[in-house]
């Protein structure tokens, strides 16, 4: 079974940075595909990025070029680091993992039913 726990999440104004943390167990990091999501108040839970275990990465349009997915294999950790945020990515962030074909590190954009491993979120409040 799989274990992951997000932390990292905050408060912030608009334009500034964060960065969450997934700590997971075993060594998922090095062998499962991995993403974190999002969802705020009355939406839809959306894919923000993706890893596969080999290090192809995958962003959604509205994150690329801001926020920046990586993994240290040896800490076993996923990370998202936010910069330039916005009050829009204000959302509840959640890690996700699972075995198999990763898309090149954007299996996320298929939705989130295609993860069956979950952490139980970090809050991201970003004020103007």
């Amino acid at each position: 079974q799989v274990q992951l726990v997000e932390s990292g999440g905050g408060s912030v104004q608009a334009g500034g940075s964060l960065r969450l943390s997934c700590a997971a167990s075993g060594d998922t990091t090095s062998r499962a595909c991995m993403a974190w999501f999002r969802q705020a108040p009355g939406k839809e839970r959306e894919g923000v990025a993706g890893i596969s275990s080999d290090g192809y990465t995958g962003y959604a349009d509205s994150v690329k070029d801001r926020f920046t997915i990586s993994k240290d294999t040896a800490k076993n950790t996923l990370y998202l680091q936010m910069n330039s945020l916005k009050p829009e990515d204000t959302a509840m962030y959640y890690c996700a993992a699972d075995t198999g074909w990763c898309r090149n590190g954007a299996r996320w954009a298929l939705g989130s039913g295609t993860f069956r491993y979950w952490g139980q979120g970090t809050q991201v409040t970003v004020s103007s």
